[in-house]
């Protein structure tokens, strides 16, 4: 009787650890998507400057305190939460340069939302002025709904909502409330 209740009890731990093992279903997928999806970001990266090059051209110039890499997310982005300063540069060696205090750049969109005293200048020396500016990189177009001013050489337009191209060559104030003509003679 020792022997067979031995077997039975060595039986009955082998089905409870099988049935165990099998009645388990792999959660590694999900459980990753819980830390990954935490509250903080998957990287964050201080003090950038980045340089961009292209067949041996600089095209672009990043400069930034601090980066968020929330790349882990379900609709992915990388946050610049304290300033960015971007300079694009176009095939003739002429820079255009964006500063704001805020931007958020989504991966899935290419959509770039600057916010908080953006400030775009031109090689032409055209500055827009905005608290506001999206850039979308797939249409290179940028324009807002929120209120603007616009300087060129011979004017400075105050409005509501802006679009322009990427060169600013189809540059428009879309409600204009105001035109200061600048070197009137």
């Amino acid at each position: 009787m020792r022997i067979i209740g031995k077997h039975i009890f060595k039986n009955m731990v082998t089905v409870i650890t099988v049935t165990m093992f099998f009645s388990c279903r792999s959660n590694f997928k999900e459980v990753q998507k819980i830390g990954a999806q935490g509250a903080g970001p998957l990287t964050v990266a201080e003090n950038i400057n980045t340089k961009y090059t292209d067949s041996g051209r600089l095209k672009s110039h990043l400069i930034s305190t601090k980066m968020n890499d929330y790349s882990n997310r379900e609709f992915a982005y990388f946050e610049f939460p304290d300033d960015i300063n971007f300079t694009v540069y176009d095939n003739d060696g002429n820079a255009s340069n964006v500063k704001a205090d805020y931007a958020i750049i989504y991966s899935e969109t290419d959509l770039i939302d600057l916010q908080g005293n953006v400030v775009l200048t031109t090689h032409k020396r055209d500055t827009l002025f905005a608290d506001q500016l999206f850039y979308d990189q797939m249409k290179e177009w940028m324009f807002t709904n929120q209120a603007v001013k616009f300087r060129t050489k011979d004017q400075l337009i105050e409005g509501i909502g802006f679009d322009s191209d990427k060169t600013f060559t189809n540059a428009e104030v879309l409600e204009p409330t105001g035109i200061i003509y600048l070197n009137e003679n």
